[in-house]
């Protein structure tokens, strides 16, 4: 088991940037890829970036590419999702998840196992 806690959401002008954190506990955080999704009301979740259980190995959805940076620290269990250039179709609820790493990076949401409870990120125009 891991738990999934995430922060740094908030509300932000369009341009502006935010840094969302989520930090786990459990079991070792290194063996697991990591994956933030998003949520916006009415809408389905969707995939926004995953990265190795190393950091080494990142995927981007293609709106985000060039203005979001997935990142993780394992000597801190965290992992981090630096959000730059933001729009106003940014806003949603964001969501860090987490699945045992297999040696490929997932973008589908139902193959990831441990979820945090979301943070809130609002942006205005």
């Amino acid at each position: 088991q891991v738990q999934l806690v995430e922060s740094g959401g908030g509300l932000v002008q369009a341009g502006g940037s935010l840094r969302l954190s989520c930090a786990a506990s459990g079991r070792t955080f290194s063996r697991y890829a990591m994956g933030w999704f998003r949520q916006a009301p009415g809408k389905e979740r969707e995939f926004v970036a995953a990265l190795s259980w190393s950091g080494s190995y990142t995927y981007y959805t293609n709106s985000v590419k060039g203005r979001f940076t997935i990142s993780r620290d394992n000597a801190k269990n965290t992992v981090y999702l630096q959000m730059n250039s933001l729009k106003p179709d940014d806003t949603a609820a964001y969501y860090c998840a987490a699945r045992d790493w297999d040696g490929t990076i997932y973008s589908d949401r139902n193959l990831y196992k441990y979820w945090g409870q979301g943070t809130q990120v609002t942006v205005s125009s």
